[in-house]
């Protein structure tokens, strides 16, 4: 199954356009003509089926017949992970988290952050070819980047984590996790958080987790919590 993605199209459509490098790639490479079929997500759970009535490397439209909202996971996790030093090694984690289910990624620049821009189009654009690789029909969430404290001032979540590396009381993610709610997981830089934000996250209700006795890069943890938190809600 090719699936293919436009947030342009609602469950009132009944028409829709490519863009000419889309319809470059449905003609040209895939060989598609009118007459066939397409499978095609919004991003936001509705799967379409639609049948070409046009066909060029220029223009391919399609007539959409078929539409169905799909439910969404049992579960909603939300990911706050400081940009990597390296840039691929972010776009890895971004790749793998939508593919395992994330719904949700906020980068959040801490103070042992090396790197404090991100490239919000080029992440956008991994996260869409993650989605539609993996057969999903919801698009992960990708929000600016914010300050660590920023962001403890805004979210909002039923179970609110924070996995870090420093010596100090903390329960596995397995002892920890509340199934089938919203949790928000944050992760630190290559240099870990701070003490000092450490402590503003409990102050504001966060628990310190730990994803196992081995020294994680960034987004290898980021990973293993997405995964942890998928298989626990299974």
């Amino acid at each position: 199954m090719q699936l293919f993605y436009s947030k342009e199209i609602l469950e009132s459509t009944e028409e829709f356009e490519f863009s000419r490098e889309e319809s470059k790639h449905i003609t040209k490479v895939l060989r598609k003509k009118e007459g066939d079929s397409l499978q095609i997500t919004n991003g936001f759970g509705l799967l379409c089926k639609g049948i070409i009535t046009f066909s060029s490397p220029n223009k391919c439209i399609i007539a959409l017949k078929e539409k169905k909202l799909q439910d969404p996971k049992n579960y909603r996790l939300h990911l706050a992970v400081a940009p990597t030093k390296m840039n691929d090694r972010y776009e890895w984690f971004l790749e793998k988290a939508t593919e395992i289910g994330i719904d949700e990624i906020t980068p959040i620049i801490c103070d042992h952050s090396e790197r404090k821009i991100i490239k919000k189009e080029r992440f956008e654009r991994i996260l869409q070819s993650a989605m539609k690789q993996s057969l999903q029909y919801y698009l992960p969430k990708l929000n600016p980047a914010i300050s660590f404290s920023d962001f403890l001032q805004m979210e909002n979540s039923d179970q609110l984590l924070i996995a870090h590396c420093e010596e100090t009381n903390k329960q596995s993610l397995q002892e920890t996790l509340k199934t089938k709610g919203k949790t928000t997981i944050l992760i630190g830089p290559e240099g870990d958080f701070s003490n000092k934000e450490i402590g503003m996250a409990l102050t504001k209700g966060y628990t310190p987790i730990t994803l196992g006795n081995n020294r994680l890069r960034t987004e290898t943890a980021a990973i293993v919590a997405t995964h942890s938190v998928a298989f626990l809600n299974q």
